[in-house]
């Protein structure tokens, strides 16, 4: 059957330097956390990684078969450990599905798998996937787990979580692996006791820079056939400058500009200005920022003025040089592509309180939801496909959700209103009128 994912039809060359990094990791049985600044692309690489046909035998293969099971953590309702564990099931059952692994044993997979959900115990759930991994590994198959965007559970973690996932790497005899993947080490995630103490999972970093331009030429042409765009060479050669291989601002570039060009309002002289004063590349850029230390957040002020960085604060701040945040420069510092540093030039204006009350647009159709189903929780799907349906496929995450909440919080209280957002944790949001007076 053809695979239907795009990356699956990129060059086998593509990152080659970060797929020949993972493949001798997973060769060696390492367990190995994919790193990078927020958005920059990992999803990308690993839908490339895990789907290309030939990924295994260019960099992997040392004559055994590999089983890859992708399990992305978006797909959590709830951000819970036993709604994990059972999605973690579910999607080995579906990986061994279409392996080559023995019908009989397929079955017995499947069936540990319905006792489990039968059952509703987290230990029994655990036993029966140790289980499970144990039959993939008896016929032959190394297994792979790929737990994306695992940050996601950063508020439940415990050592009970990560010493069942350590502990189905020794059941096996270190045949399986882990790929975890976030914007920063579950180490400082979570705990740095945690790091040291699961050597297993935690000794191998890979850190994801943005694409160098010949892959990002190669992602940009998967997105100009999606749009069925055929812009001008120049605005292409723009594009790429402004976003330097950082894979969320290129689709969001080429979004923007499918509707400037129905529009005509887009030039190359003035692609900085259109794209940069978006809301959603606001919002992005955003993220980025907060995700950052407060002394990450000086160092690259600090780059931005040109003022001169110490050994000590780039010591402090090693994470914007490991994923390229800062790179080097006509022999300088400088931040790792224009629209970003945009958005950097606009903060010190930001420093006073944020007092308007009309709405964006992104916030009044959040409203229109949390309001046609007040008294109801919406769940981050039904948010994403209302307020961002162009990020549907590759989704959004909860940092956004929670930020533009946030605003459309701080503007009900501004206007006064009736209504106010409640949260319901790990669930989602509902609108709520309040029932004591203002003035009470």
């Amino acid at each position: 059957m053809q695979n239907s994912v795009v990356e699956a039809t990129y060059p086998l060359e593509f990152r080659a330097d970060d797929a020949k990094a993972l493949g001798e990791h997973l060769k060696f049985r390492n367990s190995v956390e994919v790193l990078g600044m927020k958005h920059v692309g990992i999803g990308n690489f690993l839908s490339f990684f895990l789907n290309h046909k030939k990924i295994v035998d260019k960099y992997i293969n040392h004559g055994e078969k590999h089983l890859f099971i992708p399990v992305d953590l978006n797909d959590l309702v709830e951000r819970e450990i036993y709604p994990f564990w059972i999605l973690t099931f579910k999607r080995v059952v579906d990986s061994v599905e279409t392996s080559e692994i023995r019908p009989a044993d397929k079955k017995e997979i499947a069936d540990l798998f319905l006792d489990s959900i039968q059952s509703h115990d987290l230990f029994l759930t655990i036993e029966n996937l140790r289980q499970a991994i144990n039959l993939i590994v008896k016929n032959g198959v190394l297994p792979t787990i790929f737990l994306l965007r695992l940050d996601r559970l950063k508020e439940v973690f415990n050592e009970e979580f990560f010493g069942n996932l350590e502990g189905l790497v020794d059941a096996t005899g270190q045949k399986l692996a882990y790929v975890f993947t976030s914007w920063r080490s579950l180490g400082e995630i979570a705990s740095p006791l945690f790091e040291k103490k699961y050597l297993t999972l935690f000794s191998h970093k890979l850190y994801l820079k943005p694409a160098p331009e010949h892959d990002a030429k190669i992602i940009l042409g998967t997105f100009l056939k999606k749009y069925g765009l055929q812009p001008d060479p120049k605005i292409l050669r723009q594009i790429l400058l402004l976003c330097m291989g950082h894979v969320q601002s290129l689709q969001l570039s080429l979004i923007i500009l499918n509707s400037k060009m129905k529009e005509g309002k887009i030039k190359a002289n003035n692609l900085l200005a259109v794209i940069a004063q978006d809301e959603r590349v606001n919002l992005l850029s955003e993220e980025i920022w907060e995700s950052l230390t407060p002394s990450e957040q000086e160092v690259l002020a600090k780059i931005r003025k040109g003022k001169r960085v110490t050994d000590a604060e780039k010591r402090s701040s090693q994470y914007l040089w490991d994923t390229a945040c800062v790179k080097a420069k006509n022999g300088q510092n400088a931040i790792f592509n224009p629209l970003f540093e945009h958005y950097l030039a606009g903060t010190d204006a930001k420093h006073e309180v944020d007092e308007t009350v009309d709405f964006t647009k992104k916030e009044n159709l959040l409203f229109g939801l949390l309001f046609s189903n007040r008294g109801e929780i919406c769940e981050r799907e039904k948010i994403i496909k209302t307020v961002w349906p162009e990020y549907e496929e590759v989704g959004i995450s909860d940092w956004a959700i929670d930020r533009l909440v946030w605003r459309l919080r701080a503007k009900l209280r501004r206007k006064e209103s009736k209504f106010q957002i409640v949260t319901v944790k790990t669930r989602g949001y509902k609108l709520v009128e309040e029932l004591v007076p203002k003035s009470l």
